[in-house]
């Protein structure tokens, strides 16, 4: 009973205390309720003016941010494209470009070059970077003094009126140096931009290089974001407006109708219509009004916060008495709600579960009937019930609890040990990844003390070039709460690659009893064999093993490459084709291991003349690729062609001999010589026969001649197996004539072929394709057999004449040559000491043992042996003294010009004295005057041919030869 009376009076005190607060606040004067609202609305003002300053404060921030970053990138950035093929020049005499990222406009009257490196530079910049900053920036843009604009997003560009001026907008004028010396941030009026139909302001910040001024970069706002939260302000009290003035003390809205649709562009603001009380009336009669101002100096701005003040008095006096007066029936009618519930429902339930509670208190058991009513304390009784009968199975189950717990200790116990034992890296850091635990494997694997890296972030675990990994490491842990990859850690004392640690990072959250994030734990696998052996297969896949340079595979790679980039516009590059002159005589002669330090000479030397973005390759033996990006023409290929070249001009030493090095080279420049892969490593192959064609040490571009050349080639090889399996082929034969007595000694053997349309190709534009192709061992096995029948018929007229046929390189080093030859003598039956094979001095040069094994078996079939051409190769006489020949053939090089020219009769005098001495035979071919003939019969040559006697003839024009036959 005395708590009940004590609630009532409680309840009593607590609506007498409500009526005495109104009634406190009724007696307030008008002028504290204006104070407090006046307070109220300077402090609403000054909450919008610091917002509003700090969302300037921060654009500026990042519009000077992003003016250092695109001011660096104009000064320094290469110029790596052309902008020449994507301008578009139109009617009204602009030139345009535009794509997904930026916009350009060069006005008509700019005198600006397409290769200018500014414009290309800012292209380049306004297509990469400039996008990044359009979630900040409504549009960023420059204004250079050459007259052209680089705009994102690029419709500005595409729209802009060549009527309009851009040096004489105010844009440019406010931040160039005339108004602007001091090169400070400018923030320009509000202006309208009739493209985008939009009120604008700008950041603007002039833009210099080594004192030299290139423009203006601008940072565009619109309107709208400065005025979207200045109603925000009063919404939340009645009759309270709010207003932006400028500082001409007009009213500011982002608002556009109709009207001002057709604005010329760059027009300045000229305030907007306020709705009542009008600007006018509030600035004349400002009594009427509570008002609060904040002036933004930024902006040269003022935000107005204001309330008609008779309105907010008859609002004040209104509500003030009603308000008190209901207040004091509802609190008396809550009291007495509030104590017939309490006494009825609530009282006389709360002493029967006191009394409970006191016994429970005493060890006793409670002894009373509780009601199990469906309300909050039928609730609270049912729950000391349950209480009850829980404390008492508590109290049986504690001993089996501590045991739990036990148990629990001893598995956390093993838990850590497990932890710290691991033969994993284990690091438990906090939810901001800053480093708490870290296990001793780690520590050995970092050759770290623990304790100077914990506290530390995890990042700092990992290598300088890892570092770009926390932020796609946080944004994973963001959006599916863990992370996994491989890292390289931090080995400050590492000094080579194979000391490298590489881990397998897998990153996990740990969460309280609430689920909420407390920890993270981050699992280190060591895989440092794992990244080295993958090092060595790319080395192995991607590399010559022997010198380090590109293999063919990757060489393909890079070329696929270079050729996409150039297909898409971005430079021009050339393929180079090295060649290593005489490279084989150099393996053959000083061995296979000199060979090889040759070649990691030359790669030396090659890498060291190179840039960095150029690729160089070795596709086998001694052939060398290379790869020339974003050269200017043919003539900036050469050079580099030719410094190349300089890197063999010093001898290399290669153990005790010194060696004199050259290499031919073919050039191709795509994509203007081709734009396919196998299309340029044709043409740069071609180009480099033709370099070697040339007289090798030089290099040759790929040109159209180059490749009719080649087509031409192709041709007459399709057209030569043709013949092969046709027998389009002609034997002529040559007299050889005795100057002595005029008697005909013999015929040298001259193929032609005969074309189904009778035309006659010459020898010596199908023998080089027959030579090259392998195509040479069946045609001059055919030679021989016809040759060796047109002997046998000669014979057997009784005519004692011998045959001369020509051997070519491939025919020579066949092995089964002498087989043939053999076998062709029996087949025909002639006489083998009547055949003479002809042999050049090239073709003895390269492998000499294996010449003169070969040699030593032709002579063993009984025929004779002639080196062809003697003098226009090497002529070396100890190489001439072990060759098993029986006769030296004088080129007709050196016949041609006798008498005229002195040096070649001194030379073939020697010639024929030379092998006299040796007792051999000369033949000199070429003979076409009376002159040339008394000169060698003169110097004791006997044996000639050449025009001057017969030129080469059919079999069945023999007989009309005058000449006596050797019988």
């Amino acid at each position: 009973m005395k708590f009940s009376i004590l609630v009532f009076l409680a309840m009593l005190i607590a609506g007498l205390t409500v009526m005495f607060t109104y009634g406190l606040y009724q007696q307030q004067t008008d002028e504290e309720v204006q104070l407090k609202k006046q307070a109220l609305l300077q402090r609403n003002s000054d909450l919008y003016h610091q917002q509003l300053d700090k969302y300037l404060e921060k654009q500026e921030i990042k519009a000077r941010r992003a003016h250092q970053l695109i001011s660096e990138q104009l000064n320094e950035r290469p110029v790596t494209r052309s902008n020449a093929a994507l301008l578009t020049t139109l009617a009204d005499g602009s030139r345009r470009q535009q794509n997904d990222f930026s916009g350009l406009y060069i006005a008509p009257d700019a005198q600006v070059n397409v290769q200018n490196s500014l414009l290309q530079r800012s292209t380049a910049v306004w297509h990469d970077t400039v996008p990044l900053l359009q979630h900040d920036f409504f549009a960023v843009f420059f204004i250079a003094k050459d007259n052209y604009v680089q705009v994102t997003p690029a419709g500005w560009a595409a729209d802009f009126s060549v009527d309009i001026s851009l040096l004489n907008n105010p844009l440019f004028q406010l931040a160039a140096p005339e108004q602007n010396p001091e090169r400070s941030l400018r923030w320009s009026p509000v202006y309208f931009d009739s493209i985008w139909q939009q009120w604008m302001l700008s950041i603007l910040l002039p833009v210099y290089q080594q004192e030299q001024f290139l423009g203006v970069m601008g940072f565009t706002l619109p309107l709208s974001e400065l005025t979207q939260h200045r109603s925000a302000s009063a919404e939340y009290k009645p009759n309270t407006h709010a207003l932006l003035l400028d500082r001409m003390g007009q009213a500011i809205s982002d608002s556009v109708s109709s009207s001002m649709r057709n604005l010329p562009m760059f027009s300045p603001y000229q305030g907007a219509k306020v709705n009542a009380p009008v600007l006018s009336e509030l600035m004349q009669t400002p009594s009427r009004f509570l008002m609060a101002l904040s002036a933004f100096n930024r902006l040269d701005w003022q935000f107005a916060l204001y309330q008609e003040k008779q309105t907010l008095l008859q609002q004040q006096r209104f509500f003030v008495p009603r308000m008190l007066f209901l207040t004091f029936l509802v609190a008396i009618a809550v009291t007495l709600l509030l104590h017939f519930f309490i006494n009825q429902m609530l009282l006389k339930r709360l002493k029967k579960l006191a009394s409970a509670v006191n016994r429970v208190g005493r060890g006793a058991h409670p002894g009373l009937q509780l009601d199990t009513k469906h309300d909050e304390l039928g609730i609270l009784n049912r729950a000391f019930t349950a209480m009850f009968e829980e404390i008492n199975q508590l109290v049986t189950g504690l001993d089996t609890r501590i045991a739990e717990k036990e148990q629990a200790e001893m598995l956390a116990r093993k838990l850590s040990k497990a932890v710290a034992f691991s033969s994993s890296g284990i690091v438990i850091t906090n939810k901001h990844l800053d480093i708490e635990y870290v296990n001793p494997f780690l520590t050995t694997l970092l050759k770290v003390q623990s304790a100077s890296i914990l506290g530390k972030p995890l990042s700092s675990l990992f290598a300088e070039d890892m570092q770009k990994l926390t932020n796609d490491m946080m944004q994973s842990l963001a959006e599916r709460q863990h992370w996994r990859g491989d890292v390289l850690l931090l080995q400050e004392d590492a000094t080579d690659e194979t000391e490298q640690a590489w881990v397998t990072l897998a990153l996990a959250p740990i969460r309280d009893e609430r689920g909420e994030l407390s920890h993270y734990v981050a699992a280190m696998q060591d895989i440092s064999f794992i990244k080295r052996s993958q090092k060595q297969m790319e080395q192995l896949a991607y590399f010559d093993s022997l010198t380090g340079l590109a293999n063919r595979s990757y060489f393909r790679n890079q070329l696929r490459k270079a050729i996409s980039m150039s297909q898409r516009g971005y430079y021009t590059f050339a393929l180079l084709y090295f060649d290593l002159d005489e490279f084989k005589l150099i393996n053959d002669t000083l061995g296979h291991d000199a060979g090889d330090e040759l070649l990691i000479e030359v790669a030396k030397r090659l890498t060291s003349r190179l840039r960095e973005d150029d690729t160089i390759a070795r596709l086998g033996g001694d052939e060398f690729a290379v790869i020339l990006s974003d050269i200017k023409d043919k003539m900036h290929a050469g050079q580099i062609a030719g410094n190349l070249q300089q890197a063999f001009t010093q001898p290399v030493q290669l153990g005790t001999h010194t060696v004199a090095i050259s290499a031919s080279i073919g050039i191709t420049v795509a994509p203007d010589d081709g734009a396919e892969e196998e299309v340029l490593i044709k043409h740069a192959d071609l180009a480099m026969y033709e370099a070697k064609a040339r007289g090798k040490n030089t290099y040759r571009f790929f040109s159209r001649e180059l490749n009719e050349a080649a087509t031409d080639r192709l041709l007459i090889e399709n057209q030569l197996r043709e013949a092969i399996r046709e027998q389009q082929f002609l034997m002529y034969y040559q007299p050889k004539i005795d100057i002595q007595d005029d008697t005909l000694v013999g015929y040298e053997a001259l193929i032609r072929w005969l074309r189904p349309d009778n035309t006659l190709v010459p020898p010596a534009r199908f023998i080089p394709v027959a030579e090259s192709t392998g195509l040479i061992v069946k045609i001059g096995e055919w030679i021989i057999l016809e040759s060796c029948r047109f002997l046998a018929r000669q014979h057997s007229r009784g005519y004692a004449v011998s045959l001369s046929i020509n051997l070519s390189a491939r025919q020579f080093n066949d092995n089964r040559l002498p087989t043939m030859i053999e076998q062709i003598i029996q087949r025909t039956g002639v006489d083998p000491s009547y055949l003479v094979f002809e042999i050049t001095e090239s073709m003895l040069m390269g492998d000499t043992d294996a010449a003169i094994k070969q040699l030593n078996q032709l002579k063993r079939l009984g025929v004779s042996l002639s080196i062809d051409d003697f003098g226009t190769g090497y002529s070396s006489l100890n190489y001439l003294k072990r060759f098993p020949v029986d006769e030296l053939k004088i080129d007709r090089s050196f016949v041609k010009d006798i008498p005229e020219d002195r040096n070649d009769m001194d030379i073939v005098s020697a010639i024929i004295a030379m092998a006299q001495k040796m007792q051999l035979r000369v033949v000199a071919e070429g003979v076409e005057s009376e002159a040339q003939v008394d000169f060698l019969k003169q110097n004791a040559c006997y044996v000639v041919q050449g025009y001057y006697y017969s030129m080469p003839l059919a079999e069945q024009e023999l007989s009309h030869l005058t000449f006596t036959i050797k019988t």
